[in-house]
């Protein structure tokens, strides 16, 4: 089978060739998919698609057009994919179900305790033989209470992973999971009442419309003065401009971020020439409170090996006229 890799990124070869091992003729492109670059794709089977890249009704009835049948996802989310339309249009979409919740989960962990106890700024003082260690008090983690959105695959890790630091946990799912209330001893509450208890909140949720600007003015109004967001999900989950809004005003005290609502334009490539005329990125890099890194959570060596084993499984069974387990169903988007 031919397939075309859309906006691929160097580090991601190497596992990508390894997981193939010569089965399928892969080409890599770095172009995101767009309504411009899908007719890149034409004399392909397949197309490989990155979680910046654009699925929308249009590119997908392009795709078909241009004799695409499949598209595997090297990402966990596929909000960027008008599953509706695929269906429509007989395309076959996969994803990589869970890679690594591990990865997710610790760098979640990552920003928290590097915010907390500032250390970029601390570090960025003592690269210049500066000691001073004014202003970069933190607080234990020991006995905080942390509020997790989504106690899904990643959200359960991060559970376990708080539970060790001595934790109080509350967590909010619509399918609440009894063995971390017996493991971990985390209760379950509404959303209200987990940002108003909560010293640090987590969020592991899928973007879709239920959960898009689910952290906005009100939700965040809810929160203590000292809380701090950590958010290694989807973007559009916080309202940016609210959550901007708050940090100001000092109703929270932090956010640490992996994603960002209009991260599509800008991340994952060189900017640092060409500033993003992107009024809401350039306020949360100026905020001191804010730590945000660029869409790496999931940059281990075991998730990217995870990921290109699990594209190349959905390769193989549809190369093999057979169903891959990792096929997004109709029945998600109903």
């Amino acid at each position: 089978m031919k397939i075309l890799n859309y906006s691929t990124k160097a580090f991601e070869v190497p596992y990508l060739e390894k997981a193939n091992n010569r089965k399928h003729k892969l080409t890599f492109i770095d172009d995101a998919l767009t309504t411009d670059t899908a007719m890149k794709a034409i004399g392909y089977q397949a197309v490989s698609l990155f979680a910046s890249d654009n699925a929308s009704n249009i590119v997908l009835e392009k795709l078909k057009d241009f004799g695409i049948k499949y598209i595997t996802l090297r990402s966990v989310g596929y909000d960027n994919v008008n599953l509706s339309t695929a269906y429509k249009l007989n395309l076959k979409v996969a994803n990589v179900p869970s890679f690594s919740p591990n990865a997710i989960a610790e760098h979640a962990v990552t920003l928290l305790l590097a915010l907390n106890r500032k250390l970029i700024l601390s570090n960025e003082r003592v690269k210049k033989f500066n000691f001073d260690l004014n202003n970069l008090t933190g607080f234990d983690l020991n006995n905080k209470m942390v509020g997790i959105i989504g106690t899904g695959k990643i959200g359960s890790v991060m559970t376990k992973i708080m539970h060790g630091f001595g934790c109080n946990l509350l967590g909010f799912d619509t399918a609440p999971n009894t063995s971390l209330t017996s493991q971990y001893h985390l209760k379950y509450v509404s959303l209200e009442t987990l940002c108003k208890a909560s010293d640090i909140i987590s969020i592991h949720l899928p973007l879709n419309t239920d959960t898009h600007h689910l952290i906005d003015k009100k939700i965040i109004s809810l929160m203590k003065p000292n809380c701090i967001i950590i958010n290694t999900a989807r973007g559009a989950i916080i309202n940016t401009l609210d959550v901007i809004e708050a940090l100001v005003n000092k109703n929270i005290s932090g956010l640490g971020m992996d994603v960002y609502e209009h991260e599509r334009k800008v991340f994952f490539k060189d900017s640092s020439l060409d500033i993003p005329k992107d009024d809401l990125l350039i306020k949360l890099n100026a905020l001191p409170h804010v730590l945000l890194s660029g869409h790496q959570a999931f940059l281990t060596d075991e998730a990217l090996n995870n990921i290109a084993e699990t594209t190349i499984y959905n390769l193989d069974c549809w190369s093999n006229n057979i169903s891959s387990e990792n096929e997004l169903t109709y029945n998600l988007i109903e």
